[in-house]
């Protein structure tokens, strides 16, 4: 059934570039030196529907590297009872413009903030033709869009972010600069917004919700130049995507909008279609309110110029199933995320997030129970499981979960050797009414000194958030192989563990996948006390492999290994580990005690 289902969409896609090729001939440019002050020509957008409308195109002059070294841009007045009430709106970018038929580029900036006349910059399109260069071959062209490449291309602020263009033109920031495409989010609460919205600036997002959202409806009617077209970032019970204007369609590809979107380079996102349900008018923020519909291709390019878009092409998303037990009945959402180093963490986290804190059952005191997993094609699962419990500090134990699962993405994505492939997200919580939270409050040891062999007890008291104290023994063998002197025992819970245990690699360095994938799977639980005995001999950690306990002699050969190698060298060694079984609480706190080894 899945191959049937794969054929059709791959037929659907090969009719619509067809019908696309059939209504495109190879069009004719003009280049920018025989663009000069008074033409007069015709540009194309969707105001309404999916019909592309004429506006007139008066030239008003040529800006020369306004838009980085060898930047042209086209200055032009548009006209017609449209766009003059309306104004140059978001969405516009990409919206073609011809003299005496030839395409001369895309609409792609907007002049000034409040602006009375609907004066726009065109971006020419020898400079979006460019991008073509970039799939010399088929071979190249699959390498390029394959969803393991994911590293940025330039720089990665948002196109209406003064940061987007060069330094020699960040003085005309607030004066020319590329017409938003700002990325919706449809079904998303304003509180998942607000706590976000850092991490997407920093990724290079300014994030809008929604006017629009993403439909099924079936749009049969082929890509034109000035159709609207939609890059999906999310896809499915939660949206985020951005819609601006074909401006240029062939038999294999589109380019769109003029600027980039992220300036991602190669990227990997759903090419869609979209409706156009309104364009609304406004001084401040004109925007087209848009419906996504059905699946067009791929976005396989980002550049500084556009994007692109190749036709019979299917993406490569990360699917999440995330299901929450513990209402009426359990309630499940599945979407897909893209698969980007920079992104999907955020993306992650925001959808964790706003889907445990959009469900009734949701609350200040909630407690989760985490089961589930991260495939990675071509390596062993990462294991997630866990319990988040609102913190001390009043951080919600919603926003613990959506920060634990987008660093585990983040350090999978976090490697200069292996380009991760991540096949699907497994995530299942549990939810309990109550704060499952307890603190570590003191821990002592049956006797102050011992000999190697012996069996010692370590009694802990923790404290639960409004519940009465309680008292755990903890049995401990000391190792035969202890040497005389002070022994130190590390009481703790399991991120405590974790990060003493991590470091930081020499110099910097990371670790590939395997070593981190390795890694996240020895991860401590949250809800244990874990009693650890610290000798004062040297600890080496090579990757995920622990050498303990090494003679001198051993370390001064090793030392010289530090600057080839992810290796960690700590002055103390773990020589045992032991603990309890798991608590019905999320764990904090650590305690240092000390025995004498005769």
């Amino acid at each position: 059934m899945r191959k049937v289902t794969r054929a059709l969409f791959v037929l659907a896609l090969s009719l619509s570039a067809t019908l696309a090729a059939q209504s495109t001939q190879a069009q004719p440019t003009i280049p920018v030196s025989q663009i000069h002050t008074g033409m007069r020509g015709v540009a194309y957008t969707v105001f309404q529907g999916i019909k592309p409308e004429s506006m007139d195109v008066e030239v008003l002059g040529v800006l020369r590297n306004v838009n980085g070294p060898k930047g042209d841009i086209i200055l032009v007045r548009l006209h017609g009872a449209k766009v003059e009430y309306t104004g140059v709106v978001a969405g516009m970018s990409g919206s073609p413009v011809y003299f005496d038929g030839k395409l001369a580029g895309a609409i792609a900036f907007r002049i000034g903030e409040f602006s009375k006349e609907p004066i726009a910059g065109v971006t020419p399109i020898a400079s979006m033709l460019e991008i073509n260069a970039l799939d010399r071959s088929p071979a190249e062209e699959a390498a390029a869009i394959k969803p393991a490449v994911h590293h940025a291309a330039g720089k990665t602020a948002s196109p209406g972010d003064a940061s987007s263009f060069p330094a020699s033109t960040q003085g005309f920031a607030n004066y020319l600069k590329p017409i938003e495409a700002p990325l919706v989010f449809n079904g998303f609460s304003e509180e998942t917004m607000r706590l976000f919205a850092p991490q997407f600036a920093a990724a290079g997002i300014v994030p809008v919700m929604g006017a629009g959202s993403v439909s099924d409806v079936k749009q049969p009617e082929p890509l034109e130049p000035g159709s609207a077209v939609s890059a999906v970032l999310v896809r499915g019970d939660m949206d985020i995507e951005a819609t601006c204007t074909v401006t240029y369609i062939d038999p294999q590809r589109l380019l769109a909008c003029g600027h980039p979107l992220l300036q991602f380079g190669s990227v990997d996102l759903p090419m869609n279609k979209a409706q156009v349900l309104a364009t609304l008018p406004s001084p401040l923020n004109a925007f087209k309110i848009v419906n996504t519909t059905e699946p067009a291709g791929v976005f396989v390019q980002d550049r500084h110029t556009g994007i692109m878009g190749v036709f019979n092409k299917e993406p490569q998303m990360i699917p999440v199933t995330l299901t929450i037990n513990g209402g009426a009945g359990p309630k499940v959402f599945n979407y897909e995320v893209l698969n980007n180093a920079r992104l999907s963490p955020v993306a992650i986290m925001a959808t964790v997030f706003n889907a445990l804190h959009g469900v009734n059952e949701y609350g200040e005191e909630i407690t989760y129970r985490l089961n589930g997993s991260i495939g990675v094609k071509g390596f062993p699962e990462v294991a997630l499981k866990n319990m988040f419990a609102p913190s001390e500090n009043g951080q919600p134990a919603a926003m613990a979960a959506a920060l634990s699962l987008g660093e585990r993405f983040g350090r999978i994505y976090d490697n200069p050797y292996n380009a991760p492939a991540v096949k699907n997200v497994k995530l299942d919580f549990d939810l309990v009414r109550e704060r499952r939270w307890a603190r570590l409050e003191s821990a002592r040891t049956s006797v102050s000194e011992a000999r190697p062999g012996d069996e010692i007890t370590v009694e802990t008291v923790l404290a639960p958030y409004r519940g009465e104290r309680s008292v755990r023994q903890i049995h401990v063998k000391i190792p035969t192989s202890a040497s005389k002197g002070t022994l130190r025992i590390l009481v703790s819970d399991g991120e405590t563990l974790d990060r003493v245990g991590r470091g930081t690699p020499a110099f910097g360095r990371k670790l590939d996948l395997a070593s981190t994938i390795a890694l996240l799977n020895k991860e401590h639980a949250n809800n244990r006390v874990y009693v650890s005995l610290l000798e004062a001999d040297p600890e080496a950690r090579v990757a995920d492999k622990v050498m303990p306990t090494l003679p001198i002699s051993v370390m001064n050969v090793m030392d010289g290994m530090r600057g080839n190698q992810e290796m960690v060298v700590s002055g103390e060694s773990n020589v045992d580990e032991t603990a309890t079984g798991p608590l019905d609480y999320v764990v904090s706190g650590a305690q240092l005690l000390t025995v004498t080894i005769k």
